[in-house]
This record gives structure tokens, C-alpha cells and sequence, in this order.
């Protein structure tokens, strides 16, 4: 099992950054592709960023240019980088791996989740 534990959400100020931390233990070894996901009240999580074993990305259109996702090659860890946040990024954001080489391209693919932590960006 992969235990997977995200730090580094709370309050910011809109046009203000963040940086998301989720630290993986447990069998690291079977973890390929991670990702961020997000989920804001009401509406459906959705995919924020993901980087393959590999390490291609890609990012959700809404945050291109905004975020960046990196991870370290022991694949320990993934961290996710937020400039330039609004309103509208605030959620619930979670941590997710995956067995696959690339990311899955349905969320439900993913095999391990962290519990998640709360980004509110306030105007």
C-alpha cells in the first residue's frame, strides 16, 4: 500500500502563491504517475496537473502558465507550485499515484489518494 499525505494548503490573498507538498510512503516502488486534483463545493474533482514516470505534464487549461507540478525522481514526493492564484482555485486539493507509466486519463484510474488539503484564495 501507498500512503500519500499533501501539506502546504490555506488562506491566500488572490494574486498570492502557494505550494502544495504530498509526501509519499509505503510501496513507492509501484508508484509511476502522480497528479493533482481538485475539487471546489459542488462541483466534480477535477484534474489540476499530472507528470508521468517519465516526466511529461500536463496541466488543466485553467491553470496553464500558473502552475507547475514537479516531483523528485525517487518518487517521494510531488510538489505543485501556485502563482498568480484567484477566486476560482479554491478547493479541496488532493494527491494521487498511479501504477500506470502516464497518468490515467480518468481520475478513477488512480490507485492511491492522500486525504486532501484546503486552498482558499480570497479577492
Amino acid at each position: 500500500q501507498v500512503q500519500l499525505v499533501e501539506s502546504g494548503g490555506g488562506l491566500v490573498q488572490a494574486g498570492g502563491s502557494l505550494r502544495l507538498s504530498c509526501a509519499a510512503s509505503g510501496s513507492i516502488f509501484s508508484i509511476n504517475a502522480m497528479g493533482w486534483y481538485r475539487q471546489a463545493p459542488g462541483k466534480q474533482r477535477e484534474l489540476v496537473a499530472g507528470i508521468s514516470r517519465g516526466g511529461s505534464t500536463n496541466y488543466a487549461d485553467s491553470v496553464k502558465g500558473r502552475f507547475t507540478i514537479s516531483r523528485d525522481n525517487a518518487m517521494k514526493m510531488v510538489a505543485l507550485q501556485m502563482n498568480s492564484l484567484k477566486p476560482e482555485d479554491t478547493a479541496v486539493y488532493y494527491c494521487a499515484a498511479a501504477r500506470t507509466w502516464e497518468l490515467p486519463r480518468n481520475r478513477n484510474g488512480m490507485d492511491y489518494w492522500g486525504t486532501g488539503t484546503l486552498v482558499t484564495v480570497s479577492s
